[in-house]
């Protein structure tokens, strides 16, 4: 069970007026999983960036071993590469541990692959120099499984062609985001077809699944397929053999 604790990043990823709550009940939602985070002792707690220092600070005082990771450009990842950069900068000066880039996966279906290369160049370096873990979501939902494999294939080209094997470990492709919305109720986060396709297509560089992960049988056959990470609001229901009842 330890194990499988250093896989889960604990998630929470939604704004008060996302969740149905006022910020202060928000804030005491995302306290209650940097606290649940460290008596399990998790790998990670991915929380939005606005709660990276207060979820640093008490993790600091507890001298846990918990990291946090926060999303960047989230959920669509259409900002521009200055703001990308300029939001994950911000993130590191408040404490963050893991930055999880949202590709701008629309230009990259518009054919714009200079573009989506730069930014991938340009945001990974950024958090490498700062000694961070990037993630980069691809988000599956909105790809088919060509671009699924083409995307994932740029990611570890650039990382490949532009940084040391010793940084590999720390630049993952990742599933999805959570917050897409598909059509007819199809999955929007890891299904086994397209985490297969990622593992395949970014080897060497380490796949995150998230999204749609809920109990401990799924999470144990992601860990089997070969993930490194799994992104999941249930980590605590999946740690306890139980089933999560959020939709990430």
């Amino acid at each position: 069970m330890m194990k499988l604790k250093q896989y889960l990043d604990t998630t929470y990823l939604k704004t008060a007026t996302q969740a149905g709550l006022t910020e202060a009940e928000n804030l005491e939602v995302v306290k209650a999983l940097v606290a649940e985070a460290i008596q399990e002792d998790f790998k990670l707690v991915m929380i939005r960036p606005e709660m990276v220092a207060m979820a640093k600070e008490m993790i600091v005082a507890t001298e846990s071993k918990v990291g946090v990771g926060t999303v960047i450009d989230f959920p669509e990842g259409r900002g521009d590469l200055q703001e990308k950069l300029q939001e994950a900068q911000t993130a590191i000066n408040d404490g963050a541990d893991e930055l999880d880039f949202v590709v701008d996966y629309t230009a990259f279906k518009e054919g714009k692959i200079t573009e989506v290369k730069q930014q991938v160049l340009e945001c990974t370096r950024l958090g490498l120099d700062n000694e961070k873990v990037i993630k980069w979501i691809i988000e599956v939902a909105a790809l088919n499984e060509p671009q699924i494999v083409q995307l994932s294939a740029l990611i570890k080209n650039v990382v490949l062609s532009n940084f040391e094997e010793k940084n590999y470990q720390n630049v993952f492709v990742k599933s999805s985001t959570g917050f897409y919305i598909t059509d007819d109720d199809k999955p929007n986060g890891a299904t086994q077809a397209a985490i297969t396709l990622m593992l395949e297509n970014s080897f060497p560089l380490p796949v995150k699944a998230a999204g749609g992960v809920r109990t401990y049988d799924e999470a144990m056959q992601m860990i089997a397929l070969g993930v490194k990470r799994i992104g999941t609001s249930s980590a605590g229901a999946i740690v306890k053999g139980g089933s999560g009842q959020n939709d990430y």
